[in-house]
């Protein structure tokens, strides 16, 4: 588990990512990323993605892939929507 100051945890906080922010898409999620005085992760994971057991899953597996990445990049805030394919992906959620 991410320790909680490496969270995003407000909703302002994850509009200002999502808005100002640069986007990348995938096709089982988008992340978008902006500079910021310390690394933070945020995960956005829908009802469109699967029960609340394959949601809970793609967000464990995404916090899992947060921590090792965080401590390779440079102070910036990210956030990563799950996108619908994301549930049943399996391996593709690592792309």
């Amino acid at each position: 588990m991410l320790p909680q100051r490496l969270r995003l945890r407000r909703s302002a906080d994850f509009a200002s990512v999502i808005h100002t922010g640069r986007k990348v898409r995938r096709p089982t999620l988008i992340l978008y990323a902006m500079s910021a005085v310390s690394p933070r992760f945020g995960v956005i994971v829908g009802k469109r993605v699967g029960n609340a057991v394959t949601r809970n899953l793609v967000k464990r597996r995404l916090r899992h892939q947060a921590a090792v990445l965080l401590d390779e990049t440079g102070p910036m805030d990210v956030v990563v929507r799950a996108l619908p394919g994301a549930g049943g992906s399996g391996d593709r959620l690592r792309a």
